[in-house]
């Protein structure tokens, strides 16, 4: 059977990434803007971006980092506190400046440390978001020191996610990053208020990565990769042409230092090969037809977005990932570094 050698699809969006600031900021944008119309930016700034006033002035910085020629829209998120208000939210969600908000339990990843503590200290601000139909993207995990933490995603499901989505059947739940068979399970018995991003690490990875041969750091991100059982739940969800899983890298880039350190920062730099990295497991799992949908299609239509006009177009051809990569003065090393991708956007 022929095999093709090009796969063009709808220009897709990158529903989670962090992209930073100052001069990290102008180094990695051009990365996601190449490739993605639209992106969701996460507001774990420090200090985190909890007023429209601050989710203003950022997304000016994003778009002065944009190189000159390229199109590309950064779509702005609020910073959920304990003491957010209700009125502040939906202020600027009616101004179009927060396109969602972000819930963070207080330190489950980096820049968490201003998250929320008890879902019930901003349950008045979840009613006001269910009202006017805006979009809450949570960070799914518990952060108790008795909680395994291969298990954090499991019992935040359980204690917390399952019971809000029972309480407010109209909030519309973005249950982003998901790492296990519980989390497909969640998503896929509840309705079409919730949907779900997976990112790039978690369908190629599971903890091995990390462990095998010594503590690899750059395969360190949080939530953190599975054991295989749990791991292999999440190709076949994103391939399997429910229009309730989309793209969504959580590309985080950290400098090689932060990351090779006693106490190695979570995250992975994943934006400059995401196309192709995505695209080499579709093809693993049969379903290169299923990647526009998951790319391009399901992610705007669950933020009620229009889809993007033009296009984009990965070549079958060898492509080697560079060990480092120089953002703007800082290295970083990029998810799949020293290896070979079989797919390669075209410029």
């Amino acid at each position: 059977m022929a095999i093709d050698q090009t796969l063009t699809i709808r220009r897709p969006d990158d529903w989670h990434v962090h992209l930073r600031d100052g001069a990290v900021l102008a180094g990695v944008t051009p990365y996601t803007a190449r490739q993605f119309a639209r992106a969701i930016v996460m507001p774990n700034l420090s200090p985190p971006v909890t007023s429209v006033e601050a989710a203003r002035a950022y997304r000016e910085r994003v778009l002065a980092a944009v190189p000159e020629g390229m199109d590309f829209t950064p779509l702005m998120t609020c910073y959920l506190t304990d003491s957010i208000r209700a009125d502040e939210v939906a202020r600027g969600h009616a101004e179009g400046v927060f396109t969602a908000a972000k819930l963070y339990p207080a330190h489950a990843t980096t820049g968490s440390a201003h998250g929320v503590t008890d879902i019930a200290n901003i349950m008045p601000v979840l009613e006001r978001m269910a009202a006017i139909g805006m979009p809450l993207l949570v960070h799914g995990e518990v952060t108790d020191h008795n909680v395994d933490i291969f298990d954090r995603e499991a019992v935040f499901i359980e204690r917390t996610l399952a019971p809000l989505v029972a309480r407010l059947p109209e909030l519309r739940v973005v249950f982003e990053h998901i790492t296990t068979r519980q989390a497909v399970e969640f998503v896929e018995s509840a309705g079409d208020n919730v949907g779900s991003t997976i990112t790039p690490q978690h369908l190629h990875i599971n903890r091995n990565a990390m462990l095998v041969g010594g503590i690899r750091p750059h395969a360190y991100c949080l939530p953190v990769a599975k054991r295989e059982e749990r791991q292999l739940a999440q190709p076949k969800a994103a391939t399997s042409g429910s229009a309730k899983y989309f793209l969504g890298t959580d590309s985080a880039p950290h400098a090689v230092s932060a990351k090779e350190s006693a106490c190695g920062c979570a995250g992975l730099f994943n934006a400059p090969f995401a196309l192709e990295s995505y695209a080499a497991v579709f093809e693993e799992e049969g379903a290169l037809d299923k990647f526009e949908a998951f790319a391009s299609e399901n992610g705007p239509r669950f933020y009620r977005l229009p889809l993007n006009e033009g296009t984009v177009t990965l070549d079958r051809a060898e492509l080697e990932v560079p060990a480092t990569i120089d953002a703007n003065g800082t290295p970083i090393v990029p998810f799949h570094a020293g290896e070979t991708l079989r797919w390669k956007l075209r410029a």
